[in-house]
């Protein structure tokens, strides 16, 4: 997750970029493309570097990911966003602005986003249960972003909002050595 700044940056600029696609018509094009840009910053290491190194100028982070935006077939509207983020040297907070725009997307569409970080990756069967469980508890569809973190050892933590629900093996036993100190 990004830090606050980023993502108090990330949610102003997804809102701005949201409005603009909505009005202009392209809301489904920018939502797509940011979700390529997504998984190019995920497996491009070099990418997350140019983007985030205040070696770069906003220049070459322009021309940067202008390249990699034209190579996805991106649609102007983001590209001419792209741009706009850069020459304001937001171009580290992409990846919050990524994830703004989704949530925020997701909630125009009547979904509430949920984030779930699990031990090990969810079979099909289990995401399908999970994302049920979720519907029934927040009484909406949830768009389900999952993200595996083996530090958790086990079991599961879901956000949706700024409600946190953890139930990791991890944070159950570190709770268990908080109360054998105390005792």
């Amino acid at each position: 997750m990004a830090d606050n700044s980023h993502s108090d940056v990330g949610a102003r600029y997804a809102r701005a970029l949201l409005d603009l696609a909505v009005e202009t018509g392209v809301a489904n094009a920018v939502e797509a493309d940011l979700e390529s840009l997504k998984a190019m910053l995920a497996g491009s290491a070099d990418l997350r570097t140019v983007i985030a190194s205040p070696k770069f100028t906003a220049e070459e982070k322009t021309k940067g990911l202008a390249a990699v935006a034209a190579r996805a077939g991106a649609c102007e509207t983001t590209v001419r966003f792209l741009g706009v983020l850069t020459a304001n040297r937001r171009a580290a907070a992409l990846s919050a602005v990524i994830d703004a725009f989704q949530r925020l997307a997701a909630e125009r569409r009547g979904f509430v986003a949920a984030e779930v970080v699990t031990a090990a990756p969810l079979s099909k069967a289990q995401a399908k249960a999970l994302a049920e469980t979720l519907a029934n508890a927040i009484g909406r569809e949830p768009q389900i972003d999952t993200r595996v973190d083996p530090a958790i050892l086990g079991g599961l933590k879901v956000r949706v909002g700024s409600r946190l629900y953890d139930a990791s093996l991890k944070t159950k036993l570190d709770s268990l050595k908080f109360a054998i100190k105390r005792a």
